[in-house]
């Protein structure tokens, strides 16, 4: 068949370890083969980041707001024992922290649902996708150890000189405390990502917190929310038949466990960051999770949920067989590409994109899968491939629908 043709570049962000090797994998075996691909390439492997001071992950940043689409492979955040292993001159911060921050995006998760895996909640019949804020709270938080006897208070200076001071504790013993904050605009941002995102893939969109406790910090999310919806969203909501619905983040839990899904779950940051794993391996395996940047601004970057399995990696450099599951890999690739083509107009690379998903869940439901999924599948008797081979199934069956 005649290569499909790309107008205009997707950002690539490779990797690290064996999704690396994987992201090679795929381009060699489903992508260049089908698609005259055009990348504009950011090397993210933790060597090169370090080379360069990290300014790559800014560049690629750069770059997804220029072309307005990119697709990422996994990547370490290094701790103490990577900067060893990698000599690194200093402990780099979470790339997909840092694109986050300069795209200004919320993170969308949802699991790739197939037959033969199915979830641990039995009347999920449908993806739930989890949106998670990923600004703030715990994660920019500033702690202290308290030693003695004394008061934390809460102080806030304002540049006209201005003094506003709130008791949080009155220490008689040692203990702990925290501060932490978040900024209306991305919270205004937040609300905005959900919502477009809602209208995109016609999904309704569930939101919690617990306002009841938190009546300053917490209320400001929920009002804000409202907001956002009533003034800029609500007629298109309705028009779209679409509903918008708030409630305590523990009745939201609640009913989660008790719809049959197919909604956006949208979550304060701490909330999405643990609610996203608990779904992700109700759903079956993480690395069934695809994984969805959107900013407000219309920047789209995909990548896989998961990590750049370490462990698989070794095994790998020690010339032993892996079979490590590429699926959210692969769905990252067609999610940029469906999306670069809806953008462009390009019906033929959005087609190719849902042909190349439609290729892989059929290569699993006929049985062929790797060590993970076949560990916890309902299909009697399934073939576990290795690595390599089970891209190759998905060739294989691709070329049949092409």
């Amino acid at each position: 068949m005649e290569k499909i043709q790309m107008t205009t570049p997707l950002v690539e962000m490779d990797g690290d370890e064996m999704t690396r090797i994987l992201w090679k994998m795929i381009k060699d075996e489903l992508l260049l083969p089908f698609i005259d691909l055009n990348t504009e390439y950011y090397d993210l492997g933790l060597t090169y980041r370090n080379e360069t001071d990290d300014q790559v992950t800014i560049d690629a940043a750069e770059a997804t707001k220029k072309y307005g689409v990119a697709v990422k492979c996994a990547t370490i955040t290094p701790n103490h024992a990577r900067m060893d292993e990698y000599d690194l001159k200093k402990m780099y911060k979470s790339p997909n922290g840092t694109i986050r921050a300069i795209l200004d995006g919320t993170v969308f998760r949802a699991p790739i649902v197939v037959k033969g895996i199915e979830p641990c909640v039995r009347n999920w019949k449908k993806p739930i996708t989890l949106a998670r804020h990923a600004y703030g709270d715990i994660y920019k938080n500033t702690e202290m150890y308290i030693d003695k006897p004394g008061k934390v208070e809460l102080v806030y200076t304002s540049e006209d000189g201005e003094e506003k001071r709130s008791l949080v504790q009155e220490f008689k013993a040692p203990g702990v405390a925290m501060g932490m904050h978040n900024m209306t605009a991305s919270i205004e941002s937040f609300a905005r990502s959900c919502f477009n995102y809602a209208l995109d893939t016609k999904q309704d969109v569930w939101f919690g917190a617990k306002d009841t406790i938190s009546k300053t910090y917490d209320a400001k999310f929920k009002e804000v929310f409202q907001t956002v919806f009533d003034t800029e969203f609500k007629d298109r909501f309705e028009e779209a038949g679409l509903t918008y619905f708030y409630s305590l983040i523990d009745d939201i839990v609640a009913r989660v466990m008790k719809a049959e899904g197919g909604f956006i779950w949208a979550c304060k940051n701490y909330d999405g960051d643990v609610m996203s794993d608990m779904v992700s391996s109700a759903f079956g395996s993480l690395a069934m999770m695809t994984s969805v940047l959107v900013s407000p601004q219309g920047y789209y970057e995909y990548e896989a949920a998961h990590g750049t399995v370490q462990r698989h990696y070794y095994r790998h450099l020690e010339g032993k067989e892996t079979s490590t599951n590429s699926v959210a890999t692969i769905f990252a690739w067609t999610g940029a590409l469906r999306k670069r083509g809806e953008l462009d107009g390009n019906q033929k690379l959005e087609e190719f994109a849902d042909k190349l998903e439609n290729a892989t869940l059929s290569t699993i439901e006929s049985g062929k899968m790797t060590k993970d999924l076949a560990l916890i599948t309902t299909i009697e008797n399934p073939t576990v491939l290795n690595s390599r081979d089970f891209i190759l199934a998905i060739r294989e069956s691709l070329e049949k629908m092409l």
